[in-house]
């Protein structure tokens, strides 16, 4: 079974999610359709279909999150340390071309947010950036065309 990484912050977002789902939207929906049964025939009843989708929605999504849970690594950045960028680090880099700096902290799949300055590990820059060091250089493909990186700072924080 392979393992999820994520920091605490997203794991406890996956739970608070998980009980939202179970203890909230679970019996609004059931009482929805149990409604819904009560207008008569069910073939022509939208109310009921509508109901049904969205229980299946919330009992896939709730299927979907224990699987995440059960098998997430949570790993804190904070007890890390090191040269090389890892899994949680906060990394400062520089644009090549403009000198521009940005900070990026790699994180789980399902937490990353690109407004946050939270990329996932999966994407193509976390995984350029995974093992360098302060003053390597990376090169990465994005949708806008190559672009060139220093690495200017390693943080975990």
């Amino acid at each position: 079974m392979e393992k999820v990484p994520m920091t605490a912050r997203g794991y406890n977002r996956l739970q608070d999610e998980l009980k939202h789902l179970k203890s909230v939207e679970r019996p609004a929906v059931i009482k929805a359709i149990a409604e819904a049964r009560e207008h008569g025939d069910l073939s022509e009843n939208a109310e009921y279909h509508a109901a049904r989708e969205k229980q299946s929605f919330i009992e896939g999504r709730v299927m979907e999150l224990e699987d995440k849970i059960s098998r997430a690594e949570v790993i804190e950045p904070t007890k890390l340390s090191g040269n090389a960028v890892k899994f949680g680090a906060t990394i400062t880099l520089a644009d090549e071309d403009t000198d521009e700096e940005v900070t990026y902290q790699i994180v789980g799949q399902d937490e990353s947010d690109i407004k946050q300055s939270l990329i996932s590990i999966t994407s193509p820059l976390a995984r350029a950036l995974i093992g360098k060091s302060v003053g390597d250089s990376v090169e990465v493909t994005t949708p806008g065309g190559s672009k060139s990186y220093e690495i200017v700072g390693i943080a975990f924080k």
